[in-house]
């Protein structure tokens, strides 16, 4: 008895279809190629410099704080992690770390609070909203050595503007940059008047996003302007709050040229910010290996500050 196989061939327009999908499916990939090449290809420069200026001097750093390197020493010599077991038992290092969160403590919340209220002055519409905006950004296209001379004068013994001001009210004339006690928050001063103004940006961009609707709202509802900042205008502007104190907190490591030339680090490195230890043990002491630990160092600081602040706040609030 013989068997037979039947076979059914595929119907024509079954055929066309297929090679119709197949060609999508081509020219799809084709497109995907296209764009990942040309997104790649305006990436790159941004990535050569991300390499060549961010990535090769952490590792470059890392490298050095494992390595003892002086002025006169011709090749690096390795010491595994002697620069940080010298630096940790060093009570000048923890004096300049208790600098570092002072200064912090002193700049970061004030300048925050100073820009956004800049930027609420400037989100109201008012003949003399130019001006201000003007005046206000002015500090932060001023170069930092600049706004240091200002300052230096301002806070000059005697001669100084502060002190002319304090002696027409009868009082003593002080000598802010002098003394221990009062040199960081004179210098915090200086930071938080150029810095509000580039925070204020910021703020006001924020502030201008928000729909207008929201505030009609509230405000036929009866609400008082403390209560409608406090209840819709604070909350929504908590995405720019999260990235404007990240800002604030990394440039308050970063700022070292107001201390280089207003005190040095003086008196008794009463105002030496780690930023500024990195500068002199670099650059006047020359010893490459402790300036590349604490290089390390500040760099961990700074990952895990901005890290915790924004792991722990941008989990309790809500974008648009």
């Amino acid at each position: 008895m013989a068997v037979f196989s039947v076979y059914s061939f595929p119907k024509k327009d079954q055929l066309v279809k297929n090679r119709a999908l197949t060609s999508q499916q081509t020219k799809k990939r084709k497109q995907s190629w296209k764009r990942d090449g040309i997104a790649c290809l305006l990436l790159a420069p941004s990535l050569i410099f991300l390499t060549m200026f961010t990535l090769i001097p952490i590792v470059k750093s890392f490298y050095l704080s494992l390595m003892d390197l002086q002025l006169g020493m011709k090749k690096p010599v390795f010491i595994g992690l002697d620069n940080y077991t010298y630096l940790f038992s060093d009570p000048l290092f923890w004096k300049v770390m208790g600098n570092t969160v002072l200064f912090s403590l002193l700049t970061v919340i004030p300048s925050m609070v100073l820009g956004l209220a800049l930027a609420l002055l400037l989100n109201m519409r008012h003949k003399l909203t130019g001006l201000f905006r003007v005046s206000f950004f002015s500090p932060v296209v001023m170069p930092m050595i600049a706004v240091a001379s200002i300052w230096m004068f301002i806070y000059m013994p005697d001669a100084g503007l502060l002190d002319q001001l304090l002696k027409s009210f009868g009082l003593p004339g002080q000598i802010f940059l002098q003394r221990s006690d009062t040199v960081l928050p004179a210098l915090s001063v200086v930071y938080n008047w150029k810095e509000a103004g580039f925070l204020m940006i910021f703020f006001l961009s924020g502030l201008q996003n928000i729909s207008t609707e929201m505030y009609e709202a509230a405000r036929i509802d009866g609400a008082r302007k403390f209560t409608i900042f406090w209840k819709l205008t604070f909350p929504l502007l908590m995405p720019t709050t999260i990235f404007v104190s990240t800002i604030a907190l990394t440039d308050s490591f970063k700022l070292v040229d107001h201390i280089a030339m207003m005190t040095e680090g003086m008196p008794n490195n009463s105002s030496t910010t780690l930023l500024y230890f990195i500068y002199q043990n670099g650059f006047t002491y020359f010893n490459q290996g402790i300036a590349s630990t604490l290089t390390v160092i500040l760099l961990i600081i700074m990952l895990i500050a901005a890290s915790l602040q924004f792991f722990t706040a941008d989990s309790r609030i809500h974008y648009n």
